[in-house]
């Protein structure tokens, strides 16, 4: 690499709102952790709400189920083309740029009076949620080494809870107030955040003078120099397949006989897959005391085990059908968090110094999974119906087992 690199200790600059004297204020971080939530919130909002939006608009089960889609891939080429800049430019100027676009890509969707302005809107969203990613990356700078781990785990704690209740609340919101003030509501609450930001986030030192081509280069050198990094981004993208497939086509689903459920009910599954979703940190202490590469075939298998379990639907009642869907949620969110947390941990260990960008890798084939799952989701339930979609599900978590059942995968690092 030609380019001459200077390294530069990340911290605030001076003027900017200093930090607690134990480290970060609470202020700060409650800021951090909600700015994150909302952010990665806003890719999961129109999930629920997919049956009654069609019927809005107009749109076909095809066509608005590339909604998600749009996304998750707008997610997966932010994560691939933005997230490098953190550690080029001023992080905080990164986070207001991101939080304006995303305040207007949400008012959009929500104006949205055909499906190709949603589909727009949606890959916008997509784009620029991904400042969830700039912020995690500036409570790790801005924290002292003595209590890192606690604040990143505060902010993540609020990333997570954004996943998991976007589904609820956009789901109750639609059924009583409609679809499209959910994404008024939405975009009014990253316009607080950047406000909030604007007024109490300190500007963050560059820590590379890497040209933004050398940046997205160095993406590339790491996936062909680490096969643990492409196994990794690999076995999530293939296990998320199967995980977006299930939650963007639930709603449209569940929205047809025999259930003739609205939103709010759709969303509530949201709360079924939170008990699995907030295990994540027993799948870490598993990782720490019997390896990562344990973790990530435990995961992968409970995920295809919950998935193939859906196919016992047709001999269950129509109340033992949503209780099976319930049941099945948690164990593939347990499964599919299990696997990323050890991947992270994998990945993390593989170069230090480019934690960033190995993150970077791995989540670009994790929202490739996502994208790819919306899409056939939506065509597989269209063509032949849930049975097909829990199939792509339990497919593609088999094929990520294979990815870490072949043999050398353990000592691939």
């Amino acid at each position: 690499m030609n380019s001459i690199q200077k390294t530069h200790t990340a911290a605030p600059v001076s003027g900017q709102p200093a930090a607690h004297a134990n480290g970060l204020s609470p202020a700060l971080i409650g800021l951090l952790a909600t700015g994150a939530g909302l952010a990665v919130a806003s890719l999961y909002y129109s999930q629920p709400m997919l049956g009654v939006l069609a019927d809005d608009i107009g749109a076909s089960e095809r066509a608005v189920g590339m909604v998600p889609m749009s996304t998750q891939l707008g997610y997966a080429l932010g994560i691939l083309l933005l997230a490098p800049l953190g550690d080029r430019y001023d992080r905080r100027r990164i986070i207001l740029i991101k939080a304006a676009i995303l305040t207007v890509a949400l008012l959009l969707a929500g104006a949205a009076s055909g499906v190709a302005t949603l589909l727009a809107a949606s890959l916008a969203i997509g784009l620029t949620a991904t400042m969830a990613q700039d912020i995690v990356p500036a409570a790790a700078t801005l924290a002292p080494e003595q209590h890192r781990g606690r604040i990143v785990g505060t902010v993540m704690t609020g990333l997570l809870l954004g996943i998991l209740l976007s589904r609820v609340v956009s789901g109750f919101v639609a059924e009583h107030f409609g679809w499209r003030a959910m994404f008024v509501g939405a975009s009014a609450s990253i316009a607080l955040v950047g406000l909030a930001a604007w007024r109490g986030l300190p500007r963050f030192h560059p820590t590379s003078r890497l040209s933004y081509g050398a940046l997205l280069g160095s993406l590339g050198t790491l996936v062909s120099k680490h096969g643990a990094l492409r196994r990794a981004a690999l076995a999530q993208g293939l296990l998320s397949v199967g995980f977006s497939a299930f939650w963007s086509t639930l709603a449209v689903m569940l929205h047809g006989a025999p259930f003739h459920l609205g939103s709010a009910a759709a969303g509530a599954f949201g709360l079924a897959g939170a008990a699995g979703a907030l295990a994540a940190p027993l799948a870490g202490r598993i990782s720490d005391k019997k390896g990562p590469e344990l973790v990530t075939r435990l995961g992968v298998t409970l995920a295809a085990l919950a998935f193939a379990s859906m196919a016992l639907a047709p001999w269950f009642s129509t109340q033992g059908q949503l209780v099976l869907l319930a049941l099945a949620a948690i164990g593939f969110d347990l499964g599919v968090q299990a696997t990323l947390v050890a991947h992270q941990t994998i990945v993390y260990s593989i170069e230090p110094g480019a934690r960033s960008r190995l993150n970077a890798v791995l989540f670009v084939g994790m929202f490739i999974g996502m994208a790819v799952g919306a899409a056939l989701g939506s065509l597989a339930l269209a063509q032949w119906g849930w049975i097909a979609v829990v199939a792509l599900a339990t497919l593609s978590a088999l094929l990520a087992l294979v990815v870490r059942m072949w043999p050398g995968a353990a000592k691939a690092h």
